[in-house]
């Protein structure tokens, strides 16, 4: 699975339910590396999407603890195991570049274990956070495959890394 993502300096992502900055070139990237995948997300993500509702031309799951909670267009689940458990019998494995985990920050925090794709918008700038990313450059297990030359919007600039998990050396 992946973990896409835009984060400022400090690793901020999010705000008041919200991205940190609307970057036209940061969500014509999203759109294009998730459209017709699948995209798992939490309720507040959801809701924070344009009308929110689900978004168009994906299959999306939303990870939530409300039992009840109900969304037109969309599966919901209310564990991580029950996550899983769906995803294995839709896709029949756990290893798939096709799912994407799109937030908030506690979605991403209890899927990190089953991500081994990192795809960062890394905006260079300190904007005003109140959902922090862990830093993906202080884990050991992790390395940039991939970066982008850098782009620039509004006089903010950013680029587009890619992660991954070190192989396994001792296979």
């Amino acid at each position: 699975m992946n973990i896409i993502l835009a984060a400022d300096r400090n690793w901020g992502i999010g705000k008041d339910n919200d991205l940190l900055i609307h970057i036209p070139g940061d969500l014509k990237y999203f759109k294009d590396r998730t459209a017709g995948k699948t995209v798992v997300m939490g309720r507040k993500t959801l809701e924070s999407l344009p009308g929110g509702k689900p978004l168009p031309n994906r299959r999306n799951i939303v990870l939530t603890r409300r039992s009840d909670y109900r969304i037109e267009g969309a599966e919901v689940v209310n564990s991580v195991e029950e996550l899983l458990t769906l995803i294995r019998l839709h896709d029949n494995t756990l290893d798939t570049d096709d799912i994407f985990i799109i937030g908030g920050a506690d979605i991403y925090k209890q899927m990190m274990p089953y991500c081994d794709k990192f795809y960062i918008t890394k905006i260079d700038a300190d904007l005003p956070a109140d959902r922090y990313f862990v830093d993906l450059d202080k884990i050991d297990e992790l390395e940039v495959t991939w970066s982008s030359p850098t782009e620039e919007y509004n006089g903010t600039t950013y680029r587009y890394f890619l992660y991954e998990r070190k192989g396994d050396d001792n296979a």
